[in-house]
């Protein structure tokens, strides 16, 4: 017989009743019923009920179980009495008499963490016993469906003909603005934003007023359906205030018994007129509320995409049975600083742009990229572009944000001098495979589908790294560790 299993967790049924197994796995539950006591034993694969009564020679040794030790037990399978049948596990018919045990793992002292239920416990504490938490049955199936979803890409991408293959990592720094930027609507949620500009020129709230006198400046409109209470607005200014913004303005409209009445200290500063004009654009009624933010577009529109996901939530607004999906292209190559009119890339500096060669002898916050983004429920699943493989054009392109000829050879030779031999028109795209997953698995955070993530400063809790180094290895490095200004 196999030294640790005959079986796995879930392969036992009636057929096997009068069989000697043996079977491995964890003490998921404990139960001691009259001096018989009962063990559900758990592995990768399911749960067997196991049981030990004083006649087992190895009585004594079951009694000292607790969850989570590791065991291996050799026994006799048993059909259950039919009133006993567990119809919710695939072993339910059976349970196995324990007659030989070992102890392959125990466990010392209290678990941190509990791994049969579903308690809650701090992110901190699944993180530094990751090893007990990836035990959990979320957990396990979480990874699961990772491993699943990595095995059926590579089996359609070999069956279309693709093949894989080791590509080498640009090390070096690219001046790109796309850590930046924020390109990935969630198409669930109907709200669309408004520019309401024209409805604040000139009126009496001074702060929208004086604003819109300076360039570049916009006044956008979030509608929201049904949030309109002064309680759910007040909520919504707080949002802002924890954003950084000193709040958001909001008009929201009631029935007063004589008609409907918009409100809010928006209202009260622009008049009546404005308001309505405000509200028709918008199509709302009574019961609704829209949240106004301004200034320069890339100033705010952060802090708009997260209010908008916001409201969507919290008003039942966003369709949340479904997966949309969005594919975001013509992004602009480049960006001029508002500040000092200088042109720098705001996208990946390496795309092709559109229209070649001729695209960039035009005004250059005009040229657009063959970049692309697939975007699904607020999340960026993949990204890509088309590369820019003729040396002449990528010369030109960097010019204009104002790096030469020499400092694009020095800082990219090697693609540089790739380019100069035969380079084929080739482009691809990089999957997000956390995300994907994330989303399948129903999870809002992406450490619930990594096996052993970090934390959000970069620290594995569960390996204590990183660690301070030792002076003989920064001796070694010519390092030295300056203590931090007072």
């Amino acid at each position: 017989m196999h030294a640790y299993r005959s079986h796995t967790c879930v392969d036992l049924t009636a057929a096997n009743v009068g069989d000697t197994v043996r079977l491995s796995g964890w003490v998921h539950r404990r139960r001691d019923h009259g001096g018989v006591i009962f063990i559900d034993l758990r592995d990768h694969y399911g749960i067997t009920q196991i049981l030990c009564d004083p006649d087992s020679p190895v009585f004594a040794q079951v009694e000292k179980l607790r969850a989570e030790y590791c065991i291996r037990i050799d026994g006799i399978v048993k059909a259950r009495a039919p009133d006993l049948v567990n119809k919710k596990l695939p072993t339910g018919e059976i349970e196995v008499y324990i007659r030989d045990m070992e102890v392959l793992g125990a466990v010392k002292g209290d678990l941190p963490l509990q791994v049969f239920g579903d308690q809650e416990y701090p992110e901190e504490t699944r993180l530094t016993y990751r090893y007990l938490d990836l035990r959990r049955e979320a957990m396990q199936r979480n990874i699961t469906l990772r491993s699943d979803v990595v095995a059926s890409m590579r089996k359609r991408m070999w069956d279309k003909g693709f093949r894989e293959y080791q590509t080498p990592i640009i090390t070096a720094s690219s001046p790109e603005g796309a850590r930046d930027g924020s390109d990935k609507p969630d198409l669930r949620n109907p709200i669309k934003m408004q520019v309401v500009s024209e409805h604040f020129a000139g009126s009496g709230f001074a702060i929208f007023a004086n604003l819109l006198e300076q360039d570049g400046t916009q006044i956008r409109a979030i509608p929201a359906p049904k949030g309109g209470s002064r309680k759910f607005c007040d909520r919504m200014n707080k949002f802002a205030q924890e954003q950084g913004l000193p709040g958001m303005g909001y008009i929201f409209w009631r029935d007063q018994g004589d008609g409907m009445e918009a409100a809010g200290p928006l209202a009260k500063n622009i008049g009546p007129e404005r308001t309505e004009a405000i509200r028709q654009q918008l199509g709302l009624g009574v019961g609704d509320a829209a949240f106004f933010l301004g200034g320069k577009p890339k100033d705010f529109e952060g802090v708009a995409g997260r209010a908008r996901t916001v409201i969507g939530d919290e008003l039942g607004l966003t369709d949340t049975e479904r997966f949309a999906f969005a594919w975001i292209v013509d992004f602009p190559i480049y960006e001029r600083d508002a500040e000092t009119g200088d042109i720098d890339f705001e996208h990946n500096p390496f795309s092709m742009p559109q229209g070649g060669m001729e695209a960039l002898d035009g005004k250059p916050e005009d040229v657009l990229g063959f970049q692309y983004d697939l975007a699904c429920n607020g999340y960026e699943l993949v990204s890509g572009a088309i590369r820019n493989h003729r040396p002449e054009i990528m010369f030109k392109a960097f010019s204009i944000a104002g790096y030469g000829e020499d400092e694009v050879r020095k800082r990219f030779g090697g693609m540089v001098n790739a380019f100069q031999y035969g380079a084929p028109p080739h482009g691809g795209c990089a999957a997000g495979i956390d995300r994907i997953v994330m989303l399948l698995a129903d999870e809002a955070n992406i450490r619930e589908v990594i096996m052993f993530p970090m934390n959000q400063r970069a620290e594995d809790l569960m390996m204590g790294a990183p660690s301070e180094p030792q002076n003989d290895q920064l001796r070694e490095l010519r390092l030295r560790v300056l203590p931090p200004e007072s």
